[in-house]
């Protein structure tokens, strides 16, 4: 039997003194498709930092692939994808380069790419659509562009299970359908997912779960409802969003498909 790759028993998140995160369990299947939903508020983005240990829990326990998270090493199992914030790079890079800091789970650090390496970069690029931007810089790509290197960059350590917050946040039609495109192959190639989302648009049929959350709490876990399609939809264009940027994080961010190797976030 295939363990849990991501398990929270009785889990909070205090910040500030402010309860977040309240009560959570929550086990997620090998090879499952996990939408975390809720509104502004509701603790999706929380619970989702705190299973990588970006949010520490101020009660109970995460386990990731069998592991209590104190005692996770293997990062290279797990790719997290985080929301985007500013358009500025830290260090101007070109797709291919973006993408290949993926691979430092794999290899040791200041080693130069093997072939399978390239093999790997050159997958998650065609994957997610962008093959042929490789040597653009990522300056020049829209906002869902970006979004794609980032999950490619992810794709690109080979990790077994994936967190992505947010990906389709601001992101136009177009993109949003690309970006539903590259998740339809990462749960083909049998990966596990869990994607914040505010509204899934082209990415609905692809979920095998839903878990809504409110007020730090999880309301609802099991099939995705047309009500919490309307509803998060709904919420999503009264609020306005606009195309928000991505910053595209220096290769040795630590958030190259995952933690640094060895290391917790």
């Amino acid at each position: 039997m295939r363990l849990s790759p991501v398990e929270v028993s009785d889990g909070a998140v205090a910040i500030g003194g402010r309860p977040v995160l309240r009560g959570i369990d929550l086990t997620v299947a090998p090879g499952e498709f996990l939408a975390l939903m809720g509104p502004n508020g509701s603790g999706k983005s929380t619970l989702v930092r705190a299973m990588t240990g970006l949010r520490p829990l101020s009660r109970g326990q995460v386990t990731l692939f069998g592991t209590p998270l104190a005692e996770f090493r293997d990062w290279r199992r797990v790719g997290f994808v985080p929301q985007r914030s500013s358009a500025e790079s830290g260090v101007p890079a070109s797709v291919w380069e973006t993408v290949s800091a993926g691979r430092l789970t794999r290899r040791r650090l200041l080693r130069p790419l093997g072939a399978a390496d390239r093999r790997a970069i050159t997958s998650a690029l065609e994957l997610v659509g962008l093959a042929d931007r490789a040597r653009d810089g990522v300056g020049t790509l829209s906002g869902g562009q970006q979004q794609r290197v980032l999950i490619a960059r992810a794709l690109a350590g080979e990790p077994e299970l994936f967190l992505l917050d947010e990906p389709t946040a601001g992101v136009d039609a177009l993109n949003q359908r690309a970006l539903a495109d590259a998740l339809r192959g990462l749960k083909d190639l049998g990966a596990t997912v869990v994607l914040v989302a505010h509204e899934l648009g082209p990415i609905a049929p692809l979920v095998d779960r839903a878990v809504v959350m409110r007020d730090g709490r999880i309301e609802h876990d099991g099939e995705l409802r047309e009500q919490d399609l309307s509803h998060h939809d709904h919420h999503h264009r009264r609020a306005g969003a606009g195309a928000h940027a991505l910053r595209v994080s220096a290769p040795l961010d630590g958030l190259a498909g995952g933690p640094a190797e060895g290391r917790r976030p």
